[in-house]
């Protein structure tokens, strides 16, 4: 169904007639701007979002760091984007899913996640939920909601559509928000999903952080629109632009966006504008395609100094407290990060589990010949070879390195 109306003479649009304002509410001096209210937020949430959003800096200082002494083979930071993640995750119920794309440990943290089960996933050992089988920062949590993470890029969005479909068939008033950036709108299976959603009118919010690059690739080449957002107006969505970095606004955003999405089944897009202060991942240097100037100008506008400001002017917060607080979680997170090192890998029968019922003779077979090649060459295993034969000697270098890390 079409709504329109006749005219006799061409006449051509390019949507330069829609302009998206941007929602805010926080300057970064932590004041509001004039005429702005903030959200109703008590002191007890405003604290569980802010110590979210330390838990998720400091998890990412030092991960990285640890990516670099060769401890981990690979991470990806949330740094710049934390009131993103973590603003519209405090919006939300808790029992709401969250599909999230790679960036959004903070989800995770404000919901309760521990360093430990960080610690466990980083490093595939035999507490990892995922039994050592995804790459690292590839996250996953039933009892809080959060689908386990998928690396290819913008699988998540159609899941959360077709999830959230599920969710206004059950009637239990619950939503699905999906994460992503703005590249991964490029991709088809963005389109798909917010037809899907709009079509069959499910309770999802897509939430787009546009961080400005897509890996190496500026906004300014991926596409010639005004960004993310008028790309609701093709599927007749709601939408809302906010100040990504303003978790005020993020918050309230979210709070209206899901108001839509439970009591009117009907989808939300948000666009969330914020910049990503860190590398893509540990595998890329920006320095090949970002100014040193660029990047400096969005830490002046970090969102974690922003919310302290506004903590601090309201009194809900103090200087010796995030001294302590920061001290704290440093201690914590390299408390967690021994002990999860030291931890075994999965049981490798473990590999074969999970699929069928009972273990398929071929895929018995197979893991009969692993094990025989991994005790033939057990230095090439270290590992595997112990969890195989505990008081196995391993000589390696790699072991050794992986002794003196566990003695760090």
């Amino acid at each position: 169904m079409t709504t329109t109306y006749d005219i006799y003479s061409p006449s051509f649009m390019t949507g330069d007639e829609f302009q998206i304002p941007t929602f805010r509410l926080l300057q970064q001096d932590g004041t509001l701007f004039d005429g702005a209210e903030a959200p109703e937020l008590d002191k007890e949430k405003a604290l569980r979002i802010y110590r979210a959003m330390l838990v998720t800096r400091i998890l990412d200082e030092r991960m990285m760091a640890a990516q670099r002494q060769g401890r981990l083979s690979f991470y990806m930071q949330c740094t710049g984007e934390e009131a993103a993640v973590i603003g519209s995750t405090a919006a939300l119920d808790d029992a709401d899913m969250i599909m999230a794309q790679y960036r959004e440990q903070g989800a995770l943290a404000y919901r309760g996640f521990t360093y430990d089960e960080f610690m466990n996933q980083l490093f595939g050992n035999e507490l990892d939920y995922g039994k050592g089988r995804q790459m690292p920062v590839h996250y996953g949590s039933r009892k809080l909601h959060y689908m386990t993470i998928s690396s290819p890029l913008a699988t998540q969005i159609p899941q959360a559509a077709g999830y959230a479909y599920g969710q206004k068939m059950a009637g239990e008033g619950h939503c699905t928000i999906t994460f992503f950036g703005e590249g991964a709108a490029s991709e088809g299976d963005f389109h798909a999903a917010l037809n899907m959603a709009s079509v069959h009118k499910v309770p999802v919010i897509f939430f787009c952080r546009n961080n400005g690059y897509a890996i190496s690739t500026p906004a300014t080449e991926q596409f010639a629109a005004d960004g993310i957002a008028p790309r609701a107006f093709g599927y007749r969505m709601h939408v809302i632009r906010v100040d990504g970095n303003d978790v005020l606004a993020v918050y309230r955003a979210t709070q209206e966006a899901r108001m839509i999405a439970v009591e009117k089944n009907e989808p939300v897009l948000i666009e969330a504008m914020t910049y990503r202060l860190a590398a893509h991942s540990s595998s890329d240097d920006p320095s090949g395609y970002r100014s040193r100037k660029e990047e400096e100008a969005w830490r002046e506008k970090d969102p974690i100094l922003r919310m302290q400001r506004w903590l601090l002017d309201r009194e809900w917060w103090s200087e010796e407290e995030e001294k302590a607080l920061q001290e704290s979680l440093r201690r914590e997170v390299l408390e967690t990060m021994k002990r999860a090192e030291k931890r075994p890998p999965p049981p490798l029968e473990s590999l074969v589990t999970d699929v069928y019922a009972d273990v398929t003779p071929a895929l018995q077979r197979q893991l009969d010949a692993l094990k025989t090649h991994i005790r033939k060459y057990p230095d090439a295993y270290p590992k595997g070879a112990r969890s195989l034969d505990p008081d196995v000697s391993v000589t390696s270098d790699a072991a050794k390195a992986s002794d003196d890390q566990e003695g760090a």
